[in-house]
């Protein structure tokens, strides 16, 4: 099983899925942890350059949905789609949704700290806070 998990620093879990940077991606056998590594990751900063398309999080479609938004978030998870399990501490529906289209599984945590939520997906002790979805 592989679990990628939002960061900027490798440490703590980013607040924001399409604000983080980067991607730990953590490789489990048997229940333990047996390669780990930094990849990188778009996000909205990637994104500014590029033009807006009618704010569509905005309307009835909910946030980060539509057609647009769901080709960044492609490219968002262009980088892990090998892995089967996603956390974060926060994104929008648009991303939660293209990430379970993508076969990845997105928890959202309460957890901060990288290798305890990876420790809690392990040991299948980890909550998916749905409230955190916006």
């Amino acid at each position: 099983m592989k679990i990628a998990v939002v960061t900027d620093d490798g440490k703590k879990i980013s607040v924001h899925f399409g604000r983080a940077t980067k991607y730990a991606v953590y490789t489990v056998e048997a229940g333990q942890i047996v390669a780990q590594e930094l990849r990188a990751k778009m996000g909205h900063q990637d994104f500014a350059g590029e033009a807006h398309y009618d704010h569509e999080h905005r309307h009835k479609t909910g946030h980060g949905q539509g057609q647009h938004s769901a080709e960044k978030h492609q490219r968002m998870f262009a980088t892990i789609t090998d892995c089967d399990v996603l956390l974060a501490r926060g994104m929008g529906q648009g991303a939660y949704a293209g990430l379970e289209q993508a076969n990845v599984r997105p928890i959202l945590t309460d957890i901060a700290d990288v290798e305890t939520a990876v420790t809690a997906v392990i040991e299948g002790k980890i909550v998916n806070h749905m409230e955190r979805l916006h």
